[in-house]
């Protein structure tokens, strides 16, 4: 958290840094908001290719430390995540995705808290590609982010297959993603499940929602400094919560795991389980890719004032134009 402006999810030199600014001061002739922004367009418009993109950031050693926290972040989010998915269904209870929801919601805010001091609390390749669209981190930080992320979820998914039994493990499909499953039927095995144009704009519209309803806290200065960062990360972790309940209980047919909205966490337990997990696996990557896409869309044709950010470095759009102009 930026210690001087309040800002939950700042750009990488922010994150890192603590906060500590080189912006010119407010002058009688312009406003703060429109001093910053020209400081920023003074500074941006000089940089390289490499600088937009980020490039330094793949030999800095504190990129790479940083991403660590999003490796164990991973690692602990799946093992938790999964075991709750796994113990719930398991229960005794009449509305066991009510209960699930309610339990990732509370671990999903107390690890993204842990875990926000050493990288900025991503543990979600959807929030680490939005922050890389928007700006607030390089492309080449967001690759080693999701990297990370990636492998952090497979030892989740190692771990939690290590204290399982394997009737359990395949009952539950290890706790993954799944769109369909192969049961045993009348007539021979059966696929039961959710059809793929379902599952696909279900992931869709709840990685929106989730970003359009709670990460847009984070990115805005306003609304983070006023709130404040336990306020908004419980804001995250609530909302991520309902779309659990959502899309679990839209469907409610055997085989559809709900919306996954963390394709890391889908990759981890598909990377090591493997058989039907790998079916319509690319659904938990293409529909919250596009919704990230769709939201940095968004942010871009409201007006500016509603939206203040200090992105303008890395912004995707900035650096399509950076790419065109140098032909």
């Amino acid at each position: 958290m930026d210690a001087t402006s309040g800002t939950v999810l700042g750009d990488e030199e922010s994150q890192l840094s603590f906060g500590s600014s080189n912006k010119i001061q407010p002058t009688i002739s312009f406003t703060k908001r429109q001093v910053y922004f020209l400081d920023d367009e003074k500074k941006y418009t000089c940089l390289t290719m490499a600088e937009r993109l980020g490039l330094p950031d793949f030999f800095s050693l504190d990129v790479w430390r940083a991403s660590v926290g999003e490796l164990l972040g991973s690692a602990v989010l799946v093992f938790m995540l999964d075991t709750i998915v796994i113990s719930t269904l398991e229960s005794d209870v009449k509305m066991p995705n009510l209960i699930m929801s309610i339990l990732i919601a509370i671990t999903l805010t107390i690890l993204i808290l842990a875990v926000f001091p050493v990288s900025g609390g991503h543990i979600s390749p959807v929030i680490t590609f939005s922050s890389a669209l928007v700006g607030l981190i390089s492309m080449s930080r967001a690759i080693i982010y999701i990297v990370a992320q990636c492998i952090g979820a497979i030892l989740g998914a190692l771990a939690l297959k290590a204290v399982l039994s394997s009737t359990i493990e395949q009952r539950f499909s290890l706790g993954g993603c799944t769109v369909t499953v192969v049961t045993p039927g009348l007539n021979g095995p059966e696929i039961v499940g959710s059809e793929i144009a379902q599952a696909f704009w279900l992931e869709f519209m709840c990685t929106f929602a989730l970003l359009f309803g709670s990460l847009w806290m984070a990115y805005d200065h306003r609304q983070s400094k006023a709130l404040g960062l336990i306020t908004v990360m419980s804001i995250v972790g609530l909302l991520a919560g309902i779309l659990v309940f959502i899309s679990t209980s839209v469907t409610a047919k055997k085989g559809y795991a709900g919306a996954g909205m963390n394709p890391a966490r889908c990759f981890g337990a598909a990377f090591v389980r493997g058989g039907h997990l790998w079916n319509g696996h690319w659904i938990f990557w293409v529909g919250p890719g596009l919704a990230c896409f769709a939201f940095y869309f968004y942010i871009k044709i409201i007006p500016s004032n509603h939206f203040q950010t200090d992105g303008y470095k890395h912004d995707f759009l900035v650096i399509i134009e950076a790419l065109f102009n140098q032909r």
